[in-house]
């Protein structure tokens, strides 16, 4: 068996779990398996490399910051490698420009396009654990680059589907997949199994169990994964195309507080306005979420939308340059005390009456809902920030998990 693992960076945050790691992996290289290991920075690392280059120029050029931000994963997988040689196993450490993994040149959130596996497939020939860089790849300019937040479970996908593998194991420091986040609802269920889409749903919703490119790519090329703790050896959740035939209404409820609300007053009501806004945004990379525009009156309408709450100075830049040409429009407001609450499951579409239970129990809470959006196996809705909890319990309560 081919196995690729994905440890994350409190897997590895000192010498004891970085051990604790090397042994786990080991157990299976010596059960016959080929063994791939793709490892985050250690701990807060990159945080603490960003810190740095805050202190040292507050707009650092983007490459730079990848150029900087990848020897955090150099790092760990180093170490890795020198603490499964101190157990008597051959390794080997590899970072993106030894793979050769192929991005597109977008420094900071960067995509894979291609990996190339003949060094791996040497590496594993002679019988080594081959441990890889996550986050970071090269692009067409010999530049590296980073692939956003969470990366690293994306480059451990693009690697089982490169390699064929037969497991890719997502370890972090939760058991699995919960119906909420534990620390918020204490009363949270770890689920057995849950499907590509709902993964996906709740990915991008903020559960921060698994980036929402690499259940996408998991999704497009039927890698099933496991995400399961690298603290102890319980069974984790399995993602897959389709989970248990009784599927329960709800899957789970998630929250993302790294959200802002731009409100575009007065715009000309016409034919391609909302292209034009949303075209000038897209150009400057600004990838928008729940969109809502008004009723026209007075010739004119008002268009209001979420980005990242680390994008919204960029967005409001972006829409007040456009003003005084394509873009009409009376103010420009943003909101940065937001957060998205919602619930996700592939039961939805056949159940009538989820979005009525969901508001209901936040009504019950006393939390106002600024804007609603849905999909098939998903309500949204935007709601103050300092309510994000409170209404996390209530909804999660309501659907009785």
């Amino acid at each position: 068996m081919l196995i690729v693992k994905k440890f994350g960076g409190t897997s590895v945050a000192d010498k004891e779990r970085i051990f604790n790691v090397a042994k786990r992996c080991i157990e299976d290289y010596k059960k016959g398996n080929d063994v791939v290991v793709v490892l985050s920075a250690m701990g807060k690392q990159t945080d603490v490399l960003l810190d740095m280059a805050k202190d040292i120029n507050p707009n650092a050029p983007k490459r730079e910051l990848d150029m900087l931000l990848t020897t955090g994963e150099q790092t760990s997988v180093a170490l890795m490698a020198m603490a499964m040689h101190s157990l008597g196993v051959p390794a080997v450490s590899l970072n993106a420009f030894q793979v050769a993994m192929h991005t597109s040149a977008v420094a900071g959130n960067a995509r894979l396009k291609k990996i190339d596996k003949e060094r791996i497939t040497h590496e594993l020939e002679q019988k080594k654990i081959v441990i890889v860089t996550g986050f970071q790849g090269v692009s067409k300019y010999d530049d590296y680059t980073t692939l956003g937040r969470g990366g690293s479970d994306t480059t451990a996908v693009a690697l089982a589907a490169t390699l064929h593998a037969d497991a890719c194991e997502i370890y972090t420091d939760v058991d699995g997949v919960y119906t909420a986040d534990p620390r918020i609802v204490p009363d949270a269920k770890k689920l057995n199994e849950i499907t590509y889409d709902e993964m996906l749903e709740l990915a991008s919703l903020g559960a921060g169990v698994l980036h929402n490119r690499s259940v996408e790519m998991a999704k497009k090329y039927g890698v099933q994964l496991v995400v399961r703790s690298s603290l102890n050896t319980s069974e984790g959740t399995i993602v897959k195309e389709d989970a248990k035939m009784e599927k329960m209404l709800v899957s789970g409820v998630a929250s993302d507080k790294n959200v802002a609300r731009i409100a575009v007053i007065g715009l000309e009501d016409k034919p391609g306005v909302a292209f034009k806004l949303f075209r000038h945004l897209a150009n400057h990379n600004v990838n928008v979420d729940m969109i809502l525009q008004s009723i026209g009156r007075d010739n004119t309408k008002d268009i209001s939308f979420t980005v990242t709450e680390d994008m919204a100075d960029v967005a409001v830049e972006t829409v007040e340059n456009h003003r005084d040409g394509s873009l009409k429009c009376k103010e420009v407001k943003v909101n940065k005390n937001v957060a998205k609450v919602s619930v996700v499951g592939a039961g939805m579409q056949s159940n009538p009456g989820v979005a009525a239970q969901m508001f209901e129990a936040l009504f019950d809470a006393n939390v106002n809902i600024q804007q609603i959006s849905t999909s098939e196996i998903r309500v949204t809705v935007l709601i103050a920030r300092d309510d994000t909890d409170k209404a996390m319990k209530a909804v999660h309560k309501e659907f009785d998990f």
